[in-house]
């Protein structure tokens, strides 16, 4: 039941300290700074994307997320999905071209776990950082720290997970990939995707709406997950856990935090997904194992610790 939802676009992070946040999102992470605006936010994206930014920096008093946002195929399939939300009863806002930078307008929308979405199609493209698009290189030798590629996904706590994974599902057109199910077949967790990848968003049950789990970036090979861990050690980074193996996903992972407290995964691998695939589903008895493969043990801070 595709519509037209392409991919995740972008997403806005606050951060108590933007000089420290720069020094861990690109220092660090390896993330490219492409541009600033007058509200004094920040753009950047992975070398590998092609849309200017994907990740967007606001300095606040608070950490969390304002937003996230994915792409569509065009205009005529934005306006079509803002009347296909409106007649499944929910609110829309447009929001004008340029309140983000070299951004068309928006259509934001905040679903039953109190996170706000929203969809655009326009959005500046400045091509793979550092790669001539013609005859290109395999990667740029001027990229630092983790060397991420792009903006993956995130994971988001709120209640209602179930309503939210219909709304993006049934009037999105998105797909469930994996679930998480209590012994009464409530669905605790969903891991839904837009594309072929194990999950572009993923919600876990939680009272609080509208929290943060965290920000996912995705990197090349297993290899480079450990060397991530090695930075992490070596710039006395706040670690969660890892590196390790997802259950869920099967993805190779590793978890840390940014000086505001925002946590970050950085992954390779993980499974694949086509809209002809069931979902799959863990029930909650093993949800030690489906969130961290080899130890079979939940971290409490993993469970407990949002933004």
């Amino acid at each position: 039941m595709k519509k037209g939802v392409m991919r995740p676009g972008h997403i806005q992070i606050r951060v108590l300290d933007m000089d420290e946040a720069l020094k861990h999102y690109v220092d660090l992470l390896g993330m490219i700074e492409m541009d600033r605006d007058a509200q004094g936010r920040v753009y950047l994206k992975g070398w590998t994307e092609v849309d200017k930014f994907s990740l967007v920096l606001r300095e606040a008093d608070q950490p969390g997320m304002d937003f996230v946002g994915f792409k569509c195929v065009d205009e005529v399939t934005l306006d079509n999905l803002q009347a296909d939300l409106q007649a499944a009863g929910v609110s829309t806002q447009e929001i004008p071209a340029e309140d983000l930078k070299d951004c068309g307008r928006r259509i934001r929308f905040t679903i039953p776990t109190g996170h706000s979405f929203e969809l655009f199609a326009t959005k500046k493209q400045t091509g793979k950082w550092g790669i001539n698009p013609r005859n290109p290189e395999a990667w740029p030798r001027e990229l630092k720290g983790m060397k991420a590629t792009r903006f993956d996904h995130c994971l988001l706590y709120g209640p209602n997970v179930a309503a939210s994974v219909q709304l993006l599902t049934q009037v999105l057109g998105m797909d469930l990939a994996e679930q998480v199910l209590d012994p009464e077949g409530k669905q605790l967790a969903g891991f839904v995707t837009v594309s072929m990848k194990a999950h572009d968003v993923a919600f876990i049950e939680h009272p609080e709406p509208g929290k943060l789990h965290h920000a996912s970036f995705f990197l090349e090979t297993w290899n480079d997950v450990l060397k991530a861990a090695d930075l992490i050690s070596m710039t006395d980074t706040s670690l969660d856990i890892g590196p390790t193996r997802h259950g869920l996903t099967h993805g190779q992972t590793i978890y840390f935090f940014d000086p505001s407290g925002n946590r970050n995964e950085v992954f390779a691998g993980g499974d694949y997904h086509y809209p002809d695939h069931a979902p799959v589903t863990w029930d909650v008895e093993q949800l030690g194992k489906a969130i961290f493969y080899h130890d079979r043990q939940l971290n409490e801070r993993f469970l407990t610790v949002l933004t």
